[in-house]
């Protein structure tokens, strides 16, 4: 059967390589990511997760199709994926000696079968950061696009005091749940 990755994201085809997959196409889903008023992290994950495989599965009926969603919230607050240094700098101010959660949620839609969903969230605390430490990172420009900001596989590292969960989640894709999830839907992985 065929995969098709919903997602544009080159680390999670990096992830999934991880485990031996290599999806058949990317298909990146074209679906709203605003943020409706009042929906929770763990909510707006899902959602965008499962909107993303319905898109795509929608124009790939006899394929499995693969997407996720990655949020970073400080309490109920959804951080955006950061396009420039302002946001950037904002983002890392919230941060910045605090404790945070990465939510990823992943969706499966198989042929004939119910859409399949999973959400992971990774629970991370940041080091305080000195305006030399937000001007070190905004210099390197490995934030732009990055959900609150940041590269936990990158530069970002050196901030985080303790992670509790998935390091996998952090980067964009689970990598046991999402494995779960293929081989629940018949695909062949090891």
């Amino acid at each position: 059967m065929r995969l098709i990755l919903a997602s544009a994201s080159p680390r999670r085809l990096d992830l999934l390589a991880r485990i031996g997959v290599v999806p058949d196409a990317v298909v990146p889903a074209d679906v709203d990511e605003s943020v409706p008023h009042g929906e929770l992290p763990r909510d707006h994950a899902l959602r965008l997760a499962r909107a993303k495989a319905e898109a795509v599965a929608t124009q790939e009926p006899d394929a499995l199709v693969l997407a996720a969603d990655t949020v970073v919230a400080v309490g109920r607050r959804i951080l955006p994926k950061v396009e420039d240094e302002a946001t950037l700098r904002a983002c890392m101010a919230l941060l910045s000696g605090r404790r945070h959660r990465v939510l990823t949620g992943v969706a499966l839609a198989a042929p004939g079968q119910p859409l399949r969903t999973r959400l992971v969230e990774t629970m991370i605390a940041m080091k305080r950061l000195s305006p030399e430490d937000i001007d070190f990172y905004a210099a390197h420009g490995e934030w732009r696009g990055k959900a609150g900001g940041y590269a936990l596989q990158g530069y970002g590292e050196v901030y985080v005091r303790h992670i509790a969960g998935s390091y996998s989640n952090v980067v964009g894709l689970p990598l046991a749940e999402t494995r779960l999830l293929l081989k629940a839907a018949g695909y062949p992985i090891g």
